[in-house]
């Protein structure tokens, strides 16, 4: 029986998604703890280094292109240096910026974290700085993102919304995303951090939390179900920290997937992104939806085990798959 790790052997190359929604630059400001101010109780960090990454949206387009795929990211960004910051840490991971809508005078959604440690010791986070965020654009940025994302769709495998509530992925713009990815035959994936029931069709990787929004705490695998069928789904894989993944899928009983590798993990941030990417490669890979599951439960098992927000790569990814066998499932269909 051939296992997914050889169904994919060739690679994702060749594969294009296209990743809408809201570009974040994660910043992480390492430095040493010098001394104890004189002027109030507090620690003076010396800056050793700041360091900016793809987070939000943008980490989900560099977790497409890690795992060696075309990656197209569209969202807004500011005229500011944390744009032109998070644009080059995008072009060094080998995602195209160039689909960017720029918002004249306005401020890059940022997120800084400031790690401190003493001299030889492993940096500890111990607080968030975010910058921007949560505001709606004007009618003319989001009329500039509907025409790239037509663009940029028309040869593209996937269509990746990430909403994380600030500002470029709205539900008319999802809405948008269905439409233009039903007239080009593009599979659809949602990913929304609050507002799930405001987008329909395709497919949707909330965590846990993000469900119990919606359906409260305790919910059960029928109440899963409902729910994708409410909202229209072909698919509905949610994640659940360390309790592994439930996929729901029509005229199917619920999928129970076991967590892979440490039930501790060392860092959660832009794991999700890391889901739905692999998630999205894997179908547009011609993978079923419980072969794809699979798989990004495997790509998250091992995003989690890193510090920051970080990407998967595909010989790690395959090396981890080894041995895992085909679901037995049909190709899932759009």
């Amino acid at each position: 029986m051939e296992t997914i790790s050889e169904k994919i052997k060739s690679g994702f190359a060749g594969k294009r998604v296209v990743v809408v929604g809201d570009p974040v630059a994660d910043q992480f400001l390492r430095g040493t703890i010098d001394r104890v101010s004189r002027e109030a109780p507090v620690f003076i960090l010396r800056h050793d280094e700041t360091e900016t990454v793809p987070g939000g949206a943008a980490n989900a387009a560099a977790n497409i292109a890690s795992l060696g795929a075309e990656a197209v990211l569209v969202g807004i960004v500011g005229d500011d240096a944390n744009g032109e910051a998070l644009e080059r840490a995008l072009e060094k991971r080998g995602v195209d910026p160039g689909f960017l809508v720029i918002d004249k005078g306005g401020t890059t959604t940022t997120k800084v974290r400031v790690l401190a440690g003493q001299h030889y010791a492993q940096r500890q986070q111990v607080i968030r700085i975010d910058y921007g965020g949560g505001r709606a654009y004007g009618n003319d940025l989001y009329s500039e993102m509907k025409e790239k994302i037509a663009i940029a769709a028309q040869n593209a495998d996937a269509i990746i919304v990430s909403d994380y509530s600030y500002g470029s992925a709205t539900p008319e713009i999802g809405n948008w995303c269905l439409g233009v990815s039903g007239e080009f035959d593009n599979w659809y994936l949602i990913d929304s951090r609050h507002r799930l029931e405001s987008f329909g069709g395709g497919s949707a990787t909330p965590n846990q939390e993000e469900v119990e929004e919606i359906l409260g705490e305790g919910f059960t695998p029928g109440d899963c179900a409902s729910l994708r069928e409410r909202l229209n789904l072909d698919s509905l894989l949610v994640t659940r920290g360390n309790q592994g993944m439930m996929l729901l899928e029509p005229d199917k009983p619920p999928l129970e997937i076991p967590v892979v590798g440490s039930a501790e993990p060392v860092d959660v941030t832009g794991a999700g992104d890391t889901v739905i990417a692999s998630y999205a490669l894997g179908l547009a890979s011609g993978l079923s939806f419980a072969e794809s599951a699979a798989l990004a439960n495997h790509a998250g098992g091992i995003v989690v085990m890193k510090r920051g927000t970080a990407t998967v790569g595909f010989e790690e990814l395959t090396t981890s798959l080894k041995g895992i066998p085909d679901a037995g499932t049909a190709a899932g269909s759009r």
